[in-house]
């Protein structure tokens, strides 16, 4: 028996950068998904038309929402990804527990969304290049201060982790049984379709239409640290290798 006593900081930090290196590949994942929901955002969206008093005047708005849509997306694969038993066994080279072993996940996931977050927010000036030098030169682009650019990629970059730390608990109910993988997203369809017109005009007031960035930010990391904690909960319980 070693009279070596573990140090948690010293396990998460070699955890964090094994992460890492072994996960590298997510990144090139999330480049090629931005890439292509770049092209499909050529397309412009939220069109508008106006006729009257012999004026014809039609506008399309050419942003990065469909970008960051694919990234969540992203980000709830990657983070269920990390939670299949072939990801676990690369931490048995390591003196770990589930908590560390989850606390690395969720560091390697707040990276990875910051990440996410500041390219997601650039894709949108290559949108408006590439429509300008292709499709439209006449295009009307928006001035942007480097404020706006700051809370566009913080805004962003929550969304983007709290989609991991849902995709997280996801994974989290998949590993205690594979049911789970078929029966929360029914649950949460079919919450969707009952009355779900009025859940989605609550949620939407609560989170989306935030004014105050400080205010979302202390909602966002309580709803994905609710998520996270019993995710932990779940894995906690769990055999170290099955």
């Amino acid at each position: 028996m070693s009279l070596i006593k573990a140090d948690l900081a010293e396990i998460l930090k070699k955890q964090y950068f094994f992460k890492f290196k072994a996960n590298i590949d997510v990144f090139s994942s999330l480049v090629g998904l931005q890439l292509l929901a770049v092209l499909f955002s050529l397309g412009g969206g939220m069109y508008t038309g106006y006729y009257g008093g012999g004026m014809d005047i039609s506008m399309k708005l050419y942003s990065a929402d469909m970008v960051i849509l694919f990234t969540m997306i992203w980000a709830l694969i990657t983070s269920v990804t990390i939670t299949t038993k072939p990801y676990r066994n690369y931490e048995f080279t390591f003196v770990t527990n589930r908590i560390s072993s989850s606390l690395s996940n969720i560091l390697f996931l707040l990276t990875i969304s910051l990440l996410a977050g500041f390219t997601s927010m650039l894709s949108a000036n290559l949108i408006h290049v590439l429509v300008y030098f292709f499709i439209d030169s006449g295009m009307l682009i928006y001035e942007q201060h480097m404020q706006d650019i700051i809370t566009g990629v913080i805004s962003t970059s929550l969304y983007i982790f709290l989609f991991c730390s849902f995709g997280y608990l996801f994974g989290a109910f998949i590993q205690v049984h594979k049911v789970f993988s078929g029966l929360i997203p029914v649950g949460i369809i079919g919450l969707l379709l009952f009355d779900g017109m009025k859940l989605n005009s609550t949620i939407a007031m609560f989170y989306f239409n935030e004014p105050s960035l400080f205010m979302f930010f202390i909602k966002t990391i309580i709803l994905a640290g609710i998520a996270f904690a019993v995710a932990i909960l779940i894995l906690r319980n769990m055999e170290v290798k099955r």
